[in-house]
């Protein structure tokens, strides 16, 4: 069964699950044995407790890297390579997080986690039992990740300021924005979610951060945006480091509020924050610093600061529209733009609105335009993957819900699923969803909407992982839709503009007096091209899309590959949504801290 990506079902197992079987006891059993094949470095003795065909994903804790190796030949190399350079002790298996579980009447494993020590880190896992044919467990999942520094712990709790402050906090934190006395070691370009999170935790490993922010407030990157804007990730899957949510937050989080919530975060946490700030430039450094970087303040003047680690946090092409080169855009007597610059629906009442695309922000603003009586029309190009939050957010999302595990739990838990394996996962979730769903879909079928399951009939995971977009998940714009309340021209291609409208390919014409484009952002590299010198921009390694072992191309890792002599060490990359921005924030700024402390090791190629 080696290298076959399929589901460990116990038909193709060949075995079945006791009702009697002793779940605690199994665990306990296997882990006994892999603590000492682990501590001891017997590569044999591990893989003797695998399957073949496991799963093994690492961040940061065996290979300074986030990798995933799949099958025992795979594994075989990677620990053979990685476990001669660590000493590893302390495991402990987490045994109130012991449970048999059964996602599918036709799969079973245990599922377990468990701590560890490296040689400088303290280490977290995930393991994942099945039942085999001759009456053995063994694992068909191991997820191993780093989770703080020896000797370097977060200064918050017990290791918080003990000192009383009597009128002075108010200078001392002016001070501290300003970096009066003390220089960055890193500057993070960018204040929304990914930014902020990333400076949290390099707060509390005692690393001077700034934050440079372009808007004049933090939160202006949602706050500007649509004002119909809303996300459609729950409350549970979004909180923040060290201040969740409340728990009478909606479920669904409309921008202005997250906006106002980033900015109390930034001023709640005591991060460093530079509003009005522009970042001109990123350049190699010449005094003993790794980067030069020059900020210019709302007043025109700059600043330069020498730091070894420049966190890229602008999302994806820096909130930068991209709008396809349809020709005769002069010719058109309308108005032009793309979502990121549209705010109201009622800024065009009264007018003939065509809304390009037919993903997340087309349908809200759509449904916005309706909601306050505007003609609109949506142009799908084409096929979106739709799913009702109501049917799909609580089979996809079960884990970050209400009455779920603890938010650290469960991101582990979720973490330990590689892509690869959670694509044969969510192909069955998908098929379900979609039969819950099979009503709106036909209806949305039935009026000419084009739909898919994404790839390989897989639902919306790799279309987020591989281009960020081309689904839609529905809080009632499809049924506008079916309703013909967002009327919708899905026949052909866009031929050009007109003045009054669009012509298509089929010589069929849509007359409009604005066309709004929600066709997505700039490449991910805009922002680095924009600040880097020339010379390095052809250093850059890709940013987002899955490699070949199904991990994020260079996200939440420095952008320029695995060589630790490479000419772009230092350059970071963080971006994603809430929930990976919260779990990913601590690797980036364990490795920045590793690295400022000299114990970061070799990145496994």
């Amino acid at each position: 069964m080696a290298n076959q990506l399929v589901l460990p079902t116990l038909e193709n197992l060949r075995s079945s699950v006791a009702p009697d079987v002793n779940v605690q006891a199994v665990a306990s059993q296997w882990f006994s044995a892999f603590a000492e094949a682990m501590q001891s470095k017997n590569v044999t003795a591990v893989l003797d407790l695998l399957v073949d065909d496991v799963f093994w994903r690492d961040i940061l804790a065996l290979t300074w890297d986030f990798h995933t190796f799949q099958s025992t030949p795979a594994v075989k190399k990677f620990l053979a390579d990685q476990l001669p350079l660590f000493t590893l002790s302390s495991f402990k298996l987490r045994e109130d997080l012991v449970e048999l579980q059964r996602p599918y009447p036709d799969i079973a494993w245990i599922q377990a986690l468990f701590d560890f020590e490296t040689t400088v880190g303290i280490a977290s896992g995930v393991f994942r039992l099945v039942p085999l044919a001759d009456g053995s467990w063994k694992a068909h999942t191991v997820f191993t990740n780093l989770e703080n520094l020896k000797g370097f712990p977060e200064q918050n709790g017990p290791r918080r300021d003990h000192q009383p402050n009597h009128g002075k906090w108010a200078a001392k934190r002016a001070r501290e924005i300003e970096c009066v006395d003390e220089e960055p070691s890193v500057v993070i370009i960018g204040g929304g979610q990914s930014g902020l999170e990333v400076a949290a935790r390099l707060k509390m490993l005692g690393m001077k951060t700034l934050v440079v922010e372009k808007n004049e407030r933090i939160g202006d990157n949602w706050r500007k945006r649509y004002a119909a804007l809303c996300l459609h990730d729950p409350v549970w899957y979004d909180h923040m480091p060290y201040i969740p949510f409340p728990s009478s937050w909606p479920v669904y989080t409309p921008a202005l509020k997250l906006a106002d919530w980033l900015e109390s975060y930034a001023h709640s946490m005591e991060l460093d924050v530079w509003t009005n700030s522009t970042v001109m430039s990123v350049i190699p450094g010449t005094k003993g610093k790794k980067w030069t970087v020059t900020v210019q303040r709302a007043d025109g003047k700059e600043r330069t600061f020498d730091v070894n680690h420049v966190v890229f946090a602008l999302g994806f092409g820096s909130g930068v529209g991209r709008i396809p080169d349809i020709p005769g855009q002069d010719d058109f007597k309308g108005q032009i733009l793309h979502s990121s610059k549209h705010n109201l629906a009622t800024d065009h009442a009264g007018k003939k609105v065509v809304v390009v695309g037919a993903c997340t922000s087309a349908h809200d603003i759509c449904a916005d335009y309706v909601d306050n009586g505007v003609d609109v029309t949506m142009v799908q190009r084409s096929p979106s993957y739709i799913m009702s939050t109501k049917e799909g957010m609580p089979r996809l999302m079960a884990i970050f819900w209400e009455g779920g595990p603890p938010t650290d739990v469960a991101d582990r838990v979720s973490a330990s699923y590689p892509n690869s394996l959670l694509k044969l996962v969510h192909q069955r979730v998908t098929k379900d969803i979609a039969e819950a769903d099979k009503e709106l879909l036909d209806g949305l079928r039935k009026r000419g909407f084009k739909t898919t399951l994404g790839d390989d009939d897989s639902g919306f995971l790799l279309m987020a992982w591989n281009k960020g977009g081309g689904y839609y998940l529905d809080v009632g714009a499809s049924q506008m839709i079916i309703d013909g309340k967002i009327k919708l021209k899905s026949d052909g291609p866009i031929s050009r503009f007109t003045q009054t409208g669009l012509l298509f390919e089929d010589g069929s014409t849509l007359d409009a007096d604005v066309v709004v484009f929600a066709t997505g952002y700039a490449d991910a590299h805009h922002s680095y091209r924009a600040l880097l010198p020339e010379s390095l921009r052809d250093k850059l390694h890709p940013i987002w899309g899955l490699d070949k072992e199904g991990e994020l191309n260079s996200v939440w890792r420095e952008v320029g590959g695995r060589s630790k002599d490479g000419e772009l060490n230092g350059i970071w990359c963080m971006m994603g949504n809430l929930a990976l921005c919260r779990f990913h924030s601590k690797h980036v700024a364990l490795q920045i801290k590793s690295y400022e402390e000299g114990i970061f090791g070799t990145r496994y190629q």
